[in-house]
């Protein structure tokens, strides 16, 4: 419990100024050394079932991804460079397995090219995808606000999941993929994002101009202009985001219990692997980039 509460006090003041502050190539180049370090424990869990996977390629595919993201930052409107990123990203996807089954070709048992195929092109999608969205949502306006939502919100329903399901959880959500997580848990995960995510954005105006007076953000990547937000599509969302985080904590614990490991890794004393610590970042992260830069795409800064 000390080790977990200590990485958390480190890491979380890190995190924020970094997705307040940084620019957005500094952003970029921090997302790729966390896929990659997410990639390497996914694939060694691959091991486990029975898949020697493509470890070198899978490495310079994610990272070429992060380097393209980074040189093209600069100097581009937001709806420009989400219109470039949606292209790029989509021919990237759409290569990944071609890219991967020509590599495993080379091997000599072919019973295994598929697999470790596979489990390179999934692990593109399922964790350098997300993280890619997370970076290009920073370059949209107001980029460094949906990020502080996004993990707030995120963060705020992991914790109270985590200690109202060890005090007063009793009914078992998912028992074969995740013994200790309960109803009781989700329930208070749930409310807490909800509470956290309409607090951020009753007092959006005041919180972006704060932020904005101390340096820690730009103009533009502040909410301003929306004194009294509509808060039934912030509702909405918020729970959108919630369930979405849930469900990427299980499906990491599905395969995780595949494999027969506690953690994905070690290198998080008290969390575990960094896989164990984004799980729900990787699910949420879409649906967060998609209303910000989609649905409710501003025209200017405000």
């Amino acid at each position: 419990m000390l080790k977990r509460i200590a990485t958390a006090v480190v890491l979380i003041p890190i995190v924020l100024l970094l997705v307040l502050r940084a620019p957005v190539p500094v952003v970029a180049v921090f997302a790729a050394a966390v896929a990659l370090v997410t990639v390497q424990e996914f694939l060694k869990l691959t091991e486990s079932y029975g898949v020697q996977p493509l470890r070198l390629p899978t490495y310079i595919f994610v990272g070429l991804l992060f380097l393209l993201l980074a040189a093209s930052a600069a100097g581009e409107t937001p709806q420009l460079s989400a219109l470039k990123f949606v292209l790029g990203l989509g021919f990237a996807c759409a290569i990944a397995p071609f890219v991967f089954l020509t590599i495993a070709m080379r091997r000599a048992q072919m019973s295994g090219a598929y697999p470790a195929a596979a489990a390179s092109a999934f692990a593109f999608v399922y964790i350098a995808l997300p993280m890619a969205l997370l970076v290009q949502l920073r370059q949209q306006w107001a980029g460094a606000f949906w990020l502080l939502y996004l993990l707030l919100v995120v963060w705020a329903g992991d914790i109270f999941a985590y200690f109202v399901g060890r005090s007063v959880g009793r009914h078992l959500m998912a028992p074969r993929i995740s013994p200790k997580k309960t109803w009781e848990g989700a329930a208070a995960s749930l409310a807490a994002s909800l509470v956290v995510g309409s607090l951020l954005f009753t007092y959006a105006l005041q919180i972006s101009s704060f932020l904005l007076r101390v340096g820690l953000i730009e103009r533009r990547d502040g909410l301003f202009g929306l004194e009294k937000p509509e808060m039934w599509p912030i509702v909405l969302l918020t729970v959108a985001l919630n369930m979405a985080a849930q469900l990427g904590d299980l499906v990491e614990s599905l395969i995780k219990r595949g494999a027969g490991v506690k953690d994905s890794g070690s290198i998080l004393p008290g969390h575990g692997g960094m896989l164990d610590r984004i799980d729900a970042l990787l699910f949420a992260a879409p649906l967060l980039w998609y209303y910000a830069a989609a649905v409710f795409p501003p025209t200017r800064p405000w």
